[in-house]
Formats: C-alpha cells, sequence, structure tokens
C-alpha cells in the first residue's frame, strides 16, 4: 500500500510564472511582429492593421527582453526550481503564416532557456499565453478559420524541435476555457462573447482542440520525454444553497470548465456537450480525422486559482462578482481583494480533488497569487522594498491547502505563483496591481526606473523553497 504523503515531495518545482507579453516588451524588436495582445485593453483593431495605441505599457513592460539575465539570477537568488514563462508567437512568426522562422526570436529564447539551466531551474513554457500574431487576427479571422490550426502547428513543431533538449514541460494553450468569456483575448475574435453566434465560438474551441492534441502527438513524436499539459482556468463553484435548482447550476457552471479538460484527457467530446450542442441547435464540423487527431491526449493537467464562485438558479440572487475574466456568485462568507476578487485558500484543496478524482492525472498549479496596490518604502535592513505581509498571508494559507492535497493523495508536481515579479496586467494594460515578490519601478503613466528590489515575500517565498515548505508552520 502506497504510504500517505505528510509533506511536499522530493523534486516539488518550487517557482514563478510570466508571459511573453506582459513582461518582455520590445514589441518591435529584432523582426517581431504585433501579437492580439498589443490590441488591449479595448480588444479592437484601430485600423485593422496596427494596434489603437501609440504608447502603451506592454510595448516596453519591464523590458524582460533586455533584462532577463538580471530578473533570472534573482529568482534564482530565490530558490526557483522552475519558471513558467511563454514563447511569443509572433516573436517566432511575426505575421503568423510564415514558413520560414524568425532566427533572431529563436535565438531570445534559446538564450533564456540558458541562462535558466546556469542555475539550475527548469522551464515550463506556454505555447500561446493569451496572444496570436496580430496578423490572423486581422486577415483570418483568429481561431474561427481552421487554417489557423496549421500555422500554429507550424509554430509549434519548430519550438519543439528547437528546444527539444532543453524544455520538457509544455502547456499547449493558456486558460484555454477563458476563450468563452473573452474570445478575443483567447481566440483573436473579434466582438464580445455575447455578440457571437454560439456555433462560430465553439468551432473556434474545436480548432484550438484540434490544434493542441496535433501539437501533443507531434511533441511526443520528437522527443518522447517531453510531458505536454493542458491548461485550464480553475474557479470551483459552490451551490449558494441547498435547494437542487442550486445544485444543478452548479454542475452546469462546473462543465462549462471541466469541459476543456474532459477533451484533452479523455480524447473525445463528453455526452452533456453533446445534448448542450444538439438543444442549442449547435452544428459543429467535426471530422473523423479531428476525432482521431483528438485522442492524443495530455500528460499532466495545469491551472490558475484565484478565487471560487457560487451557483444559483434564483435569478433575484444570481449577481455577479467579476474575477479573472470570468465571474460568478459572491459567497458571502469570503473576504475580498482590493480589486473585488474572493480569497478562498481551501478553494485550492478543493479544485485540485476534484481534477485529481475526475482524471487521475499529475496536476501542476501554474497560477496562484494576489494582485495588491504595493508601496515601496525604505527599510533598515532591506533597504528600498514592499511589506506585502498581506500577500505573505494569502500565499501561506494557499500553500497549506496544496499540502492538504497532497496528504489527501493528490500528485502535484509543482507551484508556480503568478507575476514573480511585476508585470503588466493583460487586458488593462496596468502596472499598479502588482504580484511580484520583486517591485519594479514602472507606473501607469509610463514613468519610473526599471529598477528592481525584492519585497519582503521575496525573503519569505525563499525560506519556503529552501525549506521544501517546511517553514509554512512557522508563526
Amino acid at each position: 500500500m502506497k504510504m500517505v504523503e505528510k509533506n511536499f515531495p522530493k523534486g516539488f518545482l518550487w517557482g514563478g510564472a510570466i508571459a511573453a507579453n506582459q513582461c518582455e516588451g520590445a514589441v518591435l524588436e529584432d523582426g517581431k511582429g504585433y501579437s492580439t495582445a498589443d490590441a488591449l485593453p479595448e480588444g479592437v483593431f484601430g485600423n485593422e492593421a496596427i494596434p489603437p495605441l501609440d504608447n502603451y505599457l506592454k510595448k516596453n513592460a519591464i523590458d524582460f527582453y533586455h533584462r532577463y539575465k538580471e530578473d533570472i539570477a534573482l529568482f534564482a537568488q530565490m530558490g526557483f526550481k522552475v519558471l513558467r514563462l511563454s514563447i511569443a508567437w509572433s516573436r517566432i512568426f511575426p505575421h503568423g503564416d510564415e514558413t520560414v522562422p524568425n532566427e533572431k526570436g529563436l535565438q531570445f529564447y534559446d538564450d533564456v532557456f540558458d541562462e535558466l539551466a546556469k542555475y539550475g531551474i527548469q522551464p515550463l513554457v506556454t505555447l500561446s499565453h493569451y496572444e496570436m500574431p496580430l496578423y490572423l487576427a486581422t486577415n483570418y479571422g483568429g481561431w474561427v478559420n481552421r487554417k489557423v490550426i496549421d500555422f500554429y502547428l507550424n509554430f509549434a513543431q519548430v519550438c519543439f524541435e528547437r528546444y527539444c533538449n532543453k524544455v520538457k514541460y509544455w502547456l499547449t494553450f493558456n486558460e484555454i476555457n477563458v476563450i468563452l468569456h473573452a474570445p478575443f483575448n483567447g481566440g483573436g475574435i473579434k466582438g464580445k462573447a455575447d455578440q457571437i453566434n454560439p456555433e462560430v465560438l465553439y468551432q473556434a474551441i474545436h480548432h484550438q482542440f484540434v490544434a493542441s492534441a496535433q501539437a501533443t502527438k507531434i511533441a511526443h513524436k520528437i522527443n518522447p520525454n517531453f510531458k505536454i499539459g493542458c491548461m485550464i482556468a480553475g474557479s470551483p463553484i459552490y451551490p449558494l444553497t441547498p435547494q437542487p435548482e442550486d445544485i444543478q447550476e452548479t454542475v452546469r457552471r462546473d462543465r462549462e470548465s471541466l469541459f476543456f479538460a474532459d477533451v484533452h484527457v479523455r480524447g473525445k467530446y463528453p455526452g452533456y456537450m453533446l445534448r448542450f450542442f444538439e438543444e442549442n441547435h449547435i452544428h459543429l464540423e467535426i471530422t473523423k480525422e479531428d476525432e482521431e487527431i483528438l485522442k492524443n491526449t495530455v500528460d499532466f493537467i495545469s491551472f490558475s486559482y484565484y478565487m471560487s464562485y457560487c451557483a444559483t438558479a434564483d435569478e433575484k440572487l444570481n449577481q455577479q462578482a467579476r474575477g479573472n475574466v470570468m465571474s460568478g456568485v459572491k459567497n458571502p462568507y469570503l473576504k475580498e481583494s482590493e480589486w473585488g476578487w474572493q480569497i478562498d485558500p481551501k478553494g485550492l484543496r478543493y479544485i485540485l480533488n476534484q481534477f485529481y478524482d475526475r482524471y487521475q492525472l499529475p496536476l501542476f498549479i501554474v497560477e496562484n497569487g494576489l494582485g495588491a496596490k504595493d508601496i515601496l518604502v525604505v527599510d533598515e535592513q532591506y533597504g528600498y522594498t514592499v511589506n506585502d505581509d498581506y500577500r505573505i498571508d494569502y500565499l501561506k494559507e494557499h500553500l497549506k491547502q496544496v499540502l492538504e492535497a497532497i496528504k489527501d493523495g493528490v500528485e502535484v508536481l509543482g507551484y508556480t505563483s503568478w507575476g514573480p515579479i511585476d508585470i503588466v496586467a493583460n487586458t488593462k494594460c496596468q502596472v499598479s496591481k502588482r504580484y511580484g515578490y520583486i517591485y519594479v519601478d514602472v507606473h501607469d503613466d509610463f514613468s519610473g526606473t526599471l529598477a528592481r528590489y525584492p519585497k519582503k515575500s521575496f525573503w519569505w517565498y525563499q525560506k519556503v523553497i529552501a525549506t521544501n515548505g517546511e517553514s509554512l508552520n512557522d508563526i
């Protein structure tokens, strides 16, 4: 009989997570093209050729493109075992439909991976993290167009072959289920979700499923040691009351996200979605070849976790609380962050058990963290810093629940907190909502020196990693 784990397992992958479009800057440098991320925050195309803004924070972001050695050294100082990062598709294929990749873009990520290797930090790479070449959105309609599958697979294969000896862990799409709520952000599709024909939207989702499964097949062929994962925006749903109608509504809401994991893990559409398509007159183009491709399933499941929600069938009580793109009914028993995101550490244990009970695959928590308006101060011991005890408390309570899930028997590969260094927010293009262990001197008005300063949480997380989580019990 297998013994129950009582501590974080040996080899647990501690680290942090960033995204290319939120940290790199250098938007058009060394041959890179515009991405859909450059057309945010409004998700519009401007004159259909360039983003609508002449100046915006993502243009330079925190300049990771030129400062990656400095930042990776700081991550190494914390003791990172893994860094989750993404490859900017438009840095490799500026328009997306080219056949020959941009060598300078490929070399940049070679250099980043080599720098990580110097410190013994493993990369966990997301191929598509809320950005695709803007040209594919403006000229092909984004993922609505089946041709985009081949463009993505060309990009994926180039990355797999180029970095086959430098990267082990890969994610095909970031928070793939968010396309239902933010079609432009998740799929380069113009318009808001409620303005798009559901048949069109689900066809685009199907194209992403096919692309993800085919990429998984290609990856395993190139290097059988690759570990390929899907990535879900995870938000557990609780019934607001024990009324049967609320329970059923909870199941329905839960399945909106679980559907995406079901297809990735089981290699086919679940029965509840087939019924949904039929009852809503949604007719998808799914070929026999598509059905075979979907059978190429993932090796592990990764997910983000920031908050939980409630669900109710009572329209009078169904007042939505906004969160990380998605929304749900507020839980009256939970506190909120400055941004109104409800804080629920126990929900992380809940969703870990939910995923593991359902799929029996290894899990990876690849986003979790607290956004706050940090204030830089002068400290006698640390110099310029941020006394972010609120962040330490948040992370400590969540990590304690990860350990509880491990004790429950859940296989957890690792934990990469979101934004280990302050980065630009994805949709709002602001930096005032900070997540990092490292403060970056840049502000919403574009001012700042870009200097880096470790926060109090930097030293706390350093100790957590050094003790493999044992210090979480410190008072």
